[in-house]
C-alpha cells in the first residue's frame, strides 16, 4: 500500500583560510614520524575535519559495528537498582542522565539505559514518549537491545492505536528474529508479530511473503480471522482468485467455531462475505481481445449467493444490495437490478449516496432501447446531483493554503460532532465520506494523545520539568500534530474521492446522451426500412408469477420495512428483435 520515502539533505560548507593558516596546515603535513605523538591531537582535529564521502546509492553511512557494554559508573549501577525495584519515576530521571552523556558511561551502557529509559516510560503508562524511544532502538540493527525491543512493540500495539504505525517498526525485524518467540511460553507473541510484519510486507505489495507470514497465524490467535482476511486480499492483488476465496471462507468458519478475540464478529463475517462476492464477481467477467465481456454465469451466481448473505442490519447490506445491482444487470435480470435500487432510494436510508445507482437505471433503459426513460433518468441525475457538486467544491476550496490539514481535521471532528456548517443537502453526503473506520482510527489516536497528556499533567512537579518530562512533551507534542496532520490529508482525501467519484459519474452521464442520440437515430432509420415494432413484438421483463411462499404485493408508493431487499420492477424492451 504505502512505500516508505526517504531522503538525503546534504548540507555543504566551504572552509576559508588564510595563508597562514594554510602554510601551518602544510607543515603539520610535512611533520617528521618522530614529531607524531606532538601532532596527535592535531592530526585528529583535521581527520575528524576531513571531508567525508557519502555513498548516494546507499542513501545513508554504513551502520555502525556492535558496541560493547563495559563497567557502569556508579550512577548509572543506581538508576538499575532503582529500575530493579520498580520505581520507575526516581530510575527514569537517572537513566536519562546516563543516555544524555552526563554521567560518563561507554555506549554500550547508555544503550541499555536508553532500553531501561523506554521501559519505565511503559510503566508510567507514557506510552507515546516509550515508543519513541523504542522506535530510535528499533532504527539500529547494531543496538545492544534491538532484539529485545521487539517484545516492547508487540505490548504497545495493543496499548496505541493502528494510526502510531507501530507496524512500520516491526517491519525492521526479519523472519528469524520473530521465529525466535516460537515457543510454548511466547506462542500468542510469535502469532502477533507474524500477523504485523505480515501487515508490514502487504503495505509494501509483498504479498507472496505477506500471505507466508499470515498462514503462521494459528486458528487459535485474536489475530487469525485478521490475517486470513488480508491473506485474502493478498491473493486477490496476486489476481489468485481460488485461494483469497479460501481464505474469506475460513474467516467464517472460524467465527462459527467460536474463535475468540475477534471484534465485531458480526462486522467480519459481513466483510467475509462481501469479499467473497466482489472476488467472485470480478472472475466472472472476462473482456476479450474487442474489449466484449463474457460472462462466467456459475461464478456470478456465486457472487449474488454472497451478496444476499450479508446481514440486512449491517453497515455493508446497501454496498451489498448495489453491487449485486450490477451483477444482475450483466446477467440480463433488470427487474432485480433495478428493484434493489427501488430499495436503496427508500426514506429508510435517508443518508444513502449512491449516484452510480442512476447511471445503471440509465444504461438498463438504453440496453432495452427505452430512450426516453433513459434520457429522463439522466436529466433527473444532472439536476439532482450538479448542485451538489458545486456545493461540495465551494466547502473544499475553503481548505487551501498553509495549515489546510490541521484545519481539516477541525472541520473533520465538527461533522462528526454535527457542528459543521452545511446545506441539507450536502451533510449526509460529507457525513459518509468522513465516516470512514481508518478516520475514526485517527481520530482516536488523537484522543489517546490527549490522555495521555492528561497523565503526564498529574505527575509530579520533579518529573515533569526535568530532561526526561521534556521528553515526554516532545514526544507527545511531535505524535499529536503529526496525528492530526495525517488524519486531516486522510480526512481532505476521502472528500476528494468523494467528488471527483461524482465528478466521473455525472461525465457518464452525459456519455449516455450522446449514446442515446446515436442510438436513436439508428432506430429512426431502422423505423424507415421495417416499420414500428408492433406490441406484440416487445419484449416484457419482469412478470412475477408467485409460489406458495411469496405474495404479489404492487407497490403503492408506500414502503414497508419487510419489503426491502425484495422489489421487483416489470419493464418493456422497445428493442427490434
Amino acid at each position: 500500500m504505502r512505500n516508505r520515502l526517504a531522503s538525503i539533505c546534504l548540507v555543504a560548507s566551504a572552509l576559508f583560510f588564510s595563508p597562514m593558516q594554510a602554510q601551518a596546515q602544510g607543515q603539520k603535513k610535512a611533520a617528521p614520524a618522530a614529531a607524531a605523538d606532538k601532532a596527535g591531537k592535531g592530526d585528529k582535529k583535521a581527520a575528524e575535519e576531513k571531508p567525508q564521502e557519502i555513498d548516494l546509492d546507499e542513501g545513508a553511512p554504513a551502520e555502525e559495528g556492535p558496541v560493547t557494554a563495559g563497567q557502569m559508573t556508579e550512577e548509572a549501577a543506581q538508576a538499575k537498582r532503582l529500575f530493579d525495584a520498580e520505581r520507575w519515576s526516581e530510575a527514569a530521571l537517572i537513566l536519562k542522565r546516563v543516555v544524555d552523556g552526563d554521567t560518563g558511561d561507554d555506549e554500550g551502557n547508555k544503550q541499555i539505559a536508553q532500553y531501561h529509559l523506554a521501559i519505565a516510560l511503559y510503566r508510567l503508562q507514557f506510552y507515546q514518549a516509550s515508543y519513541a524511544i523504542f522506535s530510535q532502538v528499533a532504527d539500529k540493527t547494531n543496538h545492544l537491545k534491538f532484539n529485545e525491543t521487539l517484545l516492547w512493540l508487540s505490548k504497545l500495539a495493543t496499548q496505541l492505536p493502528e494510526p502510531a504505525d507501530i507496524i512500520e517498526r516491526v517491519g525492521k525485524y526479519k523472519t528469524e528474529q520473530v521465529a525466535r518467540f516460537n515457543n510454548p511460553q511466547q506462542r500468542d507473541l510469535y502469532w502477533q508479530l507474524n500477523y504485523m510484519l505480515g501487515r508490514y510486507k502487504y503495505r509494501n505489495r509483498n504479498y507472496e511473503e505477506a500471505i507466508s507470514l499470515f498462514d503462521k497465524v494459528d486458528s487459535k490467535s485474536p489475530y487469525y480471522v485478521q490475517s486470513q482476511f488480508f491473506s485474502g486480499i493478498s491473493y486477490v492483488q496476486l489476481r489468485k482468485s481460488v485461494p483469497a476465496v479460501k481464505a474469506f471462507q475460513r474467516i467464517i468458519q472460524a467465527l462459527d467455531e467460536g474463535v475468540e478475540g475477534v471484534e465485531e464478529e458480526g462486522r467480519m463475517r459481513d466483510l467475509a462475505f462481501l469479499s467473497m462476492a466482489r472476488t467472485y464477481y470480478s472472475a466472472s467477467v472476462r473482456l476479450d481481445d474487442n474489449n466484449i465481456p463474457t460472462i462466467d454465469s456459475t461464478k456470478l451466481s456465486a457472487a449474488v449467493k454472497y451478496w444476499n448473505r450479508v446481514d440486512v442490519a449491517s453497515e455493508y447490506w446497501l454496498d451489498a444490495l448495489f453491487e449485486q445491482s450490477w451483477a444482475y444487470f450483466m446477467a440480463g435480470m433488470y427487474p432485480q437490478a433495478l428493484g434493489n435500487i427501488h430499495t436503496i432510494e427508500s426514506p429508510y436510508f435517508p443518508n444513502s449516496f449512491y449516484p452510480e445507482a442512476d447511471i445503471l437505471k440509465a444504461v438498463i433503459r438504453f440496453t432495452i432501447c427505452n430512450y426516453e426513460d433513459a434520457t429522463t433518468v439522466v436529466a433527473r441525475m444532472k439536476k439532482k446531483y450538479e448542485p451538489i457538486k458545486k456545493e461540495l467544491e465551494t466547502i473544499l476550496n475553503r481548505f487551501k493554503g498553509e495549515e489546510s490539514e490541521e484545519k481539516f481535521y477541525q472541520f473533520l471532528k465538527d461533522v462528526r460532532a454535527g457542528k459543521a456548517n452545511l446545506a441539507p443537502t450536502v451533510r449526509p453526503i460529507v457525513t459518509n465520506a468522513l465516516s470512514d473506520r481508518q478516520l475514526l482510527r485517527n481520530i482516536e489516536y488523537v484522543r489517546v494523545l490527549d490522555e495521555e497528556e492528561g497523565r503526564f499533567k498529574k505527575a509530579p512537579a520533579s518529573f515533569r520539568n526535568s530532561p526526561v518530562g521534556a521528553d515526554v512533551t516532545d514526544a507527545l507534542d511531535f505524535a499529536r500534530n503529526l496525528a492530526v496532520r495525517n488524519a486531516g490529508t486522510l480526512a481532505k482525501d476521502r472528500y476528494q474521492r468523494y467528488l471527483d467519484e461524482l465528478n466521473e459519474h455525472l461525465r457518464d452521464s452525459s456519455k449516455i446522451l450522446i449514446d442515446i442520440t446515436a442510438a436513436e437515430r439508428n432506430k429512426l432509420d431502422q423505423q424507415v426500412v421495417s416499420g414500428q415494432l408492433s406490441k406484440e413484438e416487445s419484449q416484457v421483463y419482469g412478470v412475477v408469477k408467485p409460489d406458495e411462499e411469496h405474495v404479489l404485493w404492487p407497490f403503492n408508493g408506500e414502503y414497508w420495512r419487510d419489503e426491502l431487499g425484495f422489489y421487483r420492477q416489470v419493464i418493456v424492451s422497445r428493442c427490434s428483435k
